[in-house]
């Protein structure tokens, strides 16, 4: 299984590339994480925000592999703990099927994109930066995986 997360934004600090990478480069390798950083559409100032969400959602959509479970993430989605989100993972790798985690740009994510998903995660009732949202999936998903194998990063 495969972990693809796909985001809107390409140019990001480095202490952003860093966080992922560091946390990334933690998994195994039957269960990699890779980042497929979009490029911010073109906005004019005629461009709303809705516009400019759908056009996000759409390249997002098609950045999604073929068969792909697909979790968006969203405030308004479901709020888990470390275990259930454990628990998550381990089906998804019994599944089979690559997981591709979408992250809209800084003006959220389209209603398209959250239809389509599979799972609609929320990491909390907070607002995030969508950059710092990279890195926190990262670290979440490291952490569900190391308490799936008994290691010792996640102590609780």
């Amino acid at each position: 299984m495969r972990l693809q997360l796909l985001a809107i934004g390409q140019r990001m600090p480095e202490w952003v590339a860093t966080g992922f990478a560091e946390y990334a480069g933690r998994m195994p390798r039957d269960m990699g994480l890779t980042l497929q950083a979009l490029p911010n559409p073109t906005r004019s100032r005629a461009m709303d925000t809705s516009t400019l969400r759908r056009v996000e959602g759409q390249a997002l959509l098609a950045a999604v592999p073929g068969q792909a479970l697909v979790v968006a993430l969203d405030e308004g989605g479901d709020v888990v703990d470390t275990r259930a989100m454990a628990g998550r993972l381990a089906r998804w790798q019994q599944s089979g099927r690559d997981v591709a985690l979408v992250i809209g740009g800084a003006a959220g994510l389209d209603d398209a994109v959250r239809e389509r998903a599979d799972w609609v995660w929320s990491l909390s009732p907070l607002t995030f930066p969508h950059m710092l949202v990279r890195i926190l999936v990262a670290e979440q998903l490291y952490r569900a995986w190391s308490l799936l194998n008994n290691h010792p990063y996640h102590r609780a």
